[in-house]
């Protein structure tokens, strides 16, 4: 019994760092290649800034899910864990890119950037 447990963790753990490494190999091209297509300005940044954003909180959940071992708690406190810390990321996300930006263009005639 407890080789056969052993097997599904270490395969867990194999599935765990493929789809990590995975989304790493993505982020890591993305910043080498850096394609042109992308850098077309979005609400508040580049369309590639919002893919490292959106890859980055993924990776964030994932990691949260597999090894603070969230799939096995209850529904309504995974919901509390993820969604609070979703709300704080997305607000101080908007305060970065929105309120950076007003500084940015407030202070860009008095600052040599």
């Amino acid at each position: 019994m407890a080789g056969h447990s052993h097997e599904s963790n270490l395969k867990r753990i194999w599935i765990v760092l493929g789809l990590l490494s995975i989304i790493t190999a993505v982020e890591v091209g993305l910043g080498i290649v850096k394609p042109d297509a992308l850098h077309l300005h979005g609400p508040g940044t580049s369309w590639l800034n919002w893919i490292f954003i959106i890859l980055t909180l993924a990776k964030a959940y994932y990691i949260a899910w597999a090894f603070m071992h969230l799939e096995g708690e209850k529904k309504w406190f995974r919901r509390a864990v993820v969604w609070t810390a979703v709300f704080l990321i997305c607000y101080l996300l908007f305060i970065v890119l929105f309120e950076g930006g007003y500084l940015y263009d407030t202070l860009a005639p008095l600052i040599k950037w």
